[in-house]
Parts: C-alpha cells; structure tokens; sequence
C-alpha cells in the first residue's frame, strides 16, 4: 500500500465557498446530540468547533440540566433540552423533527455508556437510515461503544476512534507500525461501509472504498482531553458546508493538528481544547490566503 498524506495544498482545494448573497442557514446547519449528566463540556466544544469551521447554526440536543449548563459556555449555541437526566430511547420523539433541519449530526460526545443511552444511540441511527440517508453522521467516544461491530451501509458515516476505540469497535489491535495500520483501517473501512478516521500521533484516514489518506498535523499536546470532541466538530461542519464525508474526515483532521500546532507554538503543551478552537479561524484564513 502506497502512504500518502494529506497536504495544505489539497485541503485548500476542497474547503467551502461561500456565496456573497447567502443568507442564515445556507451554509450548514449541525446538531450534536451529546452531553450526560456526568459529562457537559465534551458538546460544547464539537459545537463551538463546528461554528469555528465556518457552519451558520449549531443545536445541541443534551439532557435538560446539562443543556442549560452548555447554555451558560456560549450565547451562540442553541440548546434542545431533553426531559431526561441521561439520553434514552424515550426522548427520541424530540430528536426527530431536529434532523429535518440539519446538514449534519454528531453523536457521541460525553454521552455516557449506559445500556439505555446505547439503545437510543442505535434508534436515531437507525431513523437516519431509513428517514435520511443522505445525512452525514458523525459517531465519536460513547456513540462507537453502540455501533461496535455493526456495519454502517445506507448511511453517510464517519466514524474517529482512537487506538482503544477502535479495538473497541473492531475486535483487532491497531498495528505499531504505519503502514501496518494503514491497511488494517483500509480493511475495517471497507467491512464496515464507511469512513474511519483512526486518531493517533499520525492519523489514518480511510473511505469506504479502502483509500486511505495520512495525516501527520498535530503534536504530543493534543492528547489533553476535548481535542477529539473539536475534531468531531471541525469534521461535522464540514460536512455541513457540502463536503464529501471523506473530504471532510481527512481535511478536518489537517486543520485541527494545524490549530494544535499553533497552540503549541504559542503555549508550549500547557494548552486545552478551548484554546485550540480560538485557533481554527487562524488556521482557515491561512488555508484561503494559500
């Protein structure tokens, strides 16, 4: 297998246009359905991400009380507080209409792992498989424990799991050396039926048809936690704007290590993933400039 990895230049190419005429909402809608009552930050920070990539409006759909805490973070995220303390299959009914009005959804940050949230993270996924096909999804942390060993067909999915999620998801170790885990999430892409995006010092990007891509933007201080609910972010909303999902997969990762980068330029390792969403918009105007 050839190793490939993605550059400047390419994500440049790909990154969305945006018409001088448009209007609110034409340039992506994102919900993220996310939040426990252990964990608030982890939607806060995929949803401050997507804003930061460029998308118009972000919902987060949390349990009430972890709503109303993300609300206090920002007053440019909308809230969907659920009547629940923990997501479960009963509040479906109020995530429905929501995927009507969104470009993308993002499950999965600090979901928890209860058996009932599982329940209900397979029950949206499942409406959007048969409702909405054409919906771009993103799956990260809790929402993989749900889907680990299930193929993704007839869905538009992004899966991002790091070493132990992925071993999690797949029931396979994740090789030492590159090329060794390049083939390896070639393979797990193709059986699954969607894009993986394996995080690591350098990350492994596979479509669903096995071509993988490498990413090697980012640094040790990244490992700080939330730095994965920005990525979910970053790739959300650029499948929001109109990018391919794996496009956005493989661009997105680019641009969050690049943030990371500058972070650690400027912070040295004692930054956290709010300062590294205060450095997307650097890293997109960079990218357009050329």
């Amino acid at each position: 297998m050839e190793l490939r990895y993605v550059g400047r230049v390419q994500v440049r190419r790909v990154l969305p246009r945006r018409r001088p005429d448009s209007h609110k909402g034409e340039n992506g809608r994102v919900l993220v359905v996310g939040g426990s009552s252990r964990y608030v930050g982890a939607p806060a920070l995929a949803a401050l991400a997507a804003l930061r990539s460029g998308v118009d409006l972000v919902t987060v759909a949390s349990p009430e009380d972890t709503a109303r805490l993300i609300n206090t973070f920002s007053p440019d995220l909308i809230t969907l507080k659920l009547p629940c303390r923990d997501l479960g299959p009963e509040v479906l009914p109020h995530l429905l209409p929501e995927l009507e009005r969104c470009d993308a959804l993002i499950v999965g940050p600090g979901l928890g792992g209860r058996e009932e949230t599982g329940e209900a993270v397979l029950s949206l996924l499942e409406e959007v498989r048969s409702r909405h096909p054409s919906l771009s999804v993103l799956l990260d942390a809790d929402a993989l424990k749900a889907v680990r060993g299930r193929r993704m067909e007839g869905m538009r999915a992004v899966l991002t799991p790091h070493a132990g999620e992925f071993r999690a998801l797949t029931g396979r170790e994740v090789p030492g050396e590159l090329r060794g885990r390049a083939e390896v999430v070639s393979e797990e892409a193709r059986r699954l039926g969607c894009v993986l995006l394996l995080k690591g010092r350098v990350d492994v990007i596979s479509s669903p048809q096995g071509e993988v891509l490498l990413n090697r933007t980012g640094n040790p201080g990244m490992t700080v936690g939330g730095t994965g609910d920005v990525l979910s972010g970053v790739v959300g909303g650029l499948m929001a704007q109109g990018l391919g999902t794996f496009e956005a997969a493989w661009a997105g990762a680019y641009v969050n290590g690049a943030a990371g980068d500058l972070c650690l330029e400027e912070k040295g390792y004692g930054f956290t993933a709010s300062d590294l969403i205060g450095k997307l918009p650097h890293v997109f105007k960079a990218l357009r400039r050329g």
